[in-house]
């Protein structure tokens, strides 16, 4: 067995970065920015201060001039706001203060239906604004607010950096990505009979930022729910690709002499944990422990993040999934430390060359983490992702490094050419047994380029993006990468997608996610998307088509989709409905298994050509009771299949959100027939925007198990917050009905302090 060379991270560092280049021009100078909207900021006189109480009366506010002139992206493009907005910024040294004043001409009709920390706002009134504090247009920071207090944020990247790095997965990731990013921040919301006033202290050791830089570029937008409008100060044109994309914001200027401080946090964290698992007839248990974060700013524009004894007890659980595929499923990341930074990890094309959850998790159960360090951000005009993390042995399972390295270097306007490499491998001394060798260190080593613009034919929105990675193959027996490409063309009437990918059979990445290999994919989408005038119902119709193939290695055809979106309709009222229809082909390479026991069995080498159907819909969700959902019908290989998933959301009070959903599975084939249900119901219960209880339920029928979180946060001070999580699994039985598997109860204490 061949050994594989090692390639250090400090030799790619110098490799990649090669002779450092300027930020960009927009920092020597603001030309080519002269038609941008432009707002100045106030510095706070000597003996000043803000109060967070949102009356915004102190006499500096009174000094600043605001951003007004809101123009409506939604319903009526172009048009003015029919609700007036005035943003006012303030600074000093160490902090910058917004001030928004929200007119609303019918205030008691403001919704606020959540204030839980980076809760979904798509039922509220909103407030947004990002930051893109170095002016390339490609990264920034992203805040909303509603008229309860709720406060979110996330990190920034556009250009298309960012895809599949870190784990981000459904909760997203730079270019619109997810809530993994907590900065501390501090806010206050009032409401009056004029509409609703927020009062937001911003530190500015934060952010990071070119303190020699000009300008920032800043944006807002605001939704007014009652109405559907949202509306934003600079870019509203729909094919400029609204509030997150930082090409679209206007300038910030007048900030000056100001500091982010000795740019280090230092973050401890003491756990607790009691345990007992009657299933297995272990005693119950008591546990402690404790740990620390250091949080270091090494540039304005790099940042380093070092955890010892890594806990991760306040994590969410897994939301069930039951595996009716020939293929392995993949579950999103949800650690805060794999997380935050994980949009610098990204790769452009498809797949998981990345999966932070091969990580410190094995088959879903944690394993030890002794350390990781990080570095993530930018350095002149690449963008830089660095990971070491150690893992410890525990049982059987033997404990590992990780390295992950990936860089992107930046060109023209939105375009860059990137590196990614991994390495995983078992640590020395572990293996005793002389018998057994601990393997070759495995890794991955892959390359992407982006080439991307939104000035296709004036003012439209294409992009092309390519990647190849190669992986480790210890038997020397080749086959092993996974290369693609592929065109997008997305703007508001017309769309459309192309892409290839071929995932060789020996492709398996050391830190990756792959479910299927040995195959070559095609794919490609249209759309039609017309806005009807002045209609006053609908406020848009969409058509689309869809095809995609897959094939072997020999270019045998194993399956292929063709989907049809006959219509959806959107409605002024949030509302929107859709039908589709769907024609299949599969050609089983393998015997195929599934049902309870996997008693149905499917032979390989047969073929299946079948059709089915697909309504959804999906009602508003600033209703105090809506329903969405799918239903799908019709063949299914051998036989038939019928999918309902319905969900069901409750608001009957601001801060209570209650919801319920179902996917339940019937298959009837010559070979057998079964049933499959999966029933989730979640509550949130907001007593203030820094407290919150939220419970899960899950139960399916294939395991028959019934799990429940109960996970309580109070965010006493910003960046100090207390976890009380409680887990409880019941297995049923039909005879003797539930009895408990396992519970387990977790506080977990973090404190922040910064210099």
């Amino acid at each position: 067995m061949k050994r594989s060379r090692s390639i250090t991270v400090p030799a790619l560092l110098l490799i990649f970065l090669g002779q450092p280049t300027p930020q960009a021009t927009a920092q020597e100078g603001l030309a080519g920015f002269e038609e941008r909207r432009v707002m100045a900021a106030s510095r706070l006189q000597p003996g000043e201060s803000i109060a967070l109480d949102g009356l915004m009366d102190e006499a500096a506010w009174g000094r600043a001039e605001p951003a007004t002139g809101f123009i409506q992206v939604d319903p009526d493009n172009g048009a003015q706001a029919t609700e007036p907005t005035e943003v006012y910024i303030l600074f000093s040294e160490n902090s910058m203060y917004m001030g928004v004043v929200a007119y609303d001409s019918e205030p008691d009709q403001l919704r606020g239906n959540t204030m839980q920390r980076d809760e979904w706002l798509g039922a509220d009134d909103s407030f947004h604004w990002v930051f893109d504090t170095y002016l390339d247009e490609r990264t920034g920071y992203f805040f909303e607010m509603n008229p309860s207090g709720a406060m979110g944020d996330q990190l920034i990247s556009g250009g298309g950096f960012g895809g599949f790095g870190g784990g981000g997965g459904d909760r997203g990731g730079f270019g619109g990505g997810g809530r993994e990013w907590d900065g501390i921040w501090n806010a206050q919301v009032r409401r009056s009979e004029i509409g609703w006033v927020i009062e937001i202290e911003m530190p500015f050791r934060t952010l990071n930022f070119d303190p020699n830089g000009q300008a920032w570029g800043i944006n807002f937008q605001r939704t007014i729910r009652r109405k559907n409008e949202s509306t934003i100060w600079n870019g509203y044109q729909r094919t400029s690709g609204g509030l997150r994309t930082m090409a679209n914001a206007g300038l910030l200027v007048g900030l000056s002499e100001i500091s982010q401080g000795v740019g280090l946090d230092v973050r401890p964290y003491a756990t607790g944990r009691a345990r007992s698992s009657p299933g297995s007839g272990t005693n119950a248990s008591y546990t402690g422990d404790t740990g620390v974060d250091f949080i270091y700013n090494v540039t304005p524009g790099l940042r380093a993040n070092f955890t010892v004894n890594t806990d991760f007890a306040e994590t969410e659980v897994d939301d069930r999934q039951v595996n009716l595929t020939r293929f392995s499923l993949r579950f999103p990341e949800k650690r805060d430390f794999f997380l935050e930074g994980s949009n610098f990890f990204g790769l452009s094309g498809f797949g998981d060359a990345f999966f932070s959850r091969r990580i410190g998790l094995n088959e879903g159960q944690p394993q030890r983490i002794d350390y990781g360090v990080k570095l993530t951000g930018q350095a002149g005009a690449q963008d830089i992702g660095v990971l070491q993390v150690r893992t410890g042995q525990e049982g059987d399972r033997l404990g590992e490094d990780f390295t992950v390295f990936r860089g992107a270097r930046r060109f023209l306007s939105e375009s860059h050419f990137g590196m990614l490499y991994t390495r995983r491998s078992i640590r020395e001394g572990q293996v005793t047994d002389p018998t057994v060798s601990a393997g070759p260190a495995l890794q991955t080593i892959g390359f992407d380029l982006r080439l991307s613009t939104r000035r296709f034919m004036g003012d439209r929105n294409l992009s092309f993006t390519s990647h190849y990675v190669a992986a480790t193959n210890p038997d020397d027996t080749g086959d092993n990468a996974r290369f693609g490409a592929d065109m997008d063309y997305f703007n508001d009437l017309w769309g459309g997608r192309i892409g290839f990918t071929e995932t060789q059979q020996n492709f398996d990445p050391a830190v990756g996610f792959v479910n299927r290999t040995g195959i070559k994919e095609y794919d490609s989408f249209v759309r039609f998307a017309p806005r009807p005038r002045n209609h006053p119902l609908i406020r848009q119709f969409q058509w689309w088509t869809g095809f995609s193939q897959t094939s072997d290695s020999r270019n045998v055809m194993l399956s292929q989709r063709i989907r049809f979106g006959l219509f959806q309709m959107t409605f002024h009222s949030g509302e929107r409905f859709s039908f589709n229809i769907n024609r299949e082909f599969e050609r089983l390479e393998r015997d195929f298994s599934m049902g309870p026991d996997d008693s149905v069995l499917l032979a390989a080498g047969n073929q299946y050509r079948y059709h089915s159907y697909e309504f959804n819909w999906n009602m508003s969700g600033q209703r105090p009771v809506s329903l969405s959902g799918q239903f799908r019908w019709g063949d299914y290989f051998s036989g038939t299949r019928r999918d309902f998933q319905p969900r069901l959301t409750l608001r009957p009070r601001n801060g209570l959100v209650i919801s319920m959903e179902n996917e339940w599975t019937r298959i009837e084939l010559p070979e057998g027939s079964f049933s499959v249900s999966v029933f989730e119901a979640e509550s949130s219960v907001q007593f203030s925007p820094w407290m919150s209880l939220a419970n899960n339920f899950q139960y399916d029928n294939d395991s028959r198990n019934l799990g429940w979180q109960a996970r309580f946060r109070w965010i006493l001070n910003p960046g100090n917050d207390l976890f009380l999580v409680y887990n409880h699994n019941w297995l049923s039985d039909p005879a003797t009905g539930f009895s408990t598997e396992d519970r387990q109860l977790a506080s977990k204490l973090v404190y922040t302090h910064r210099f």
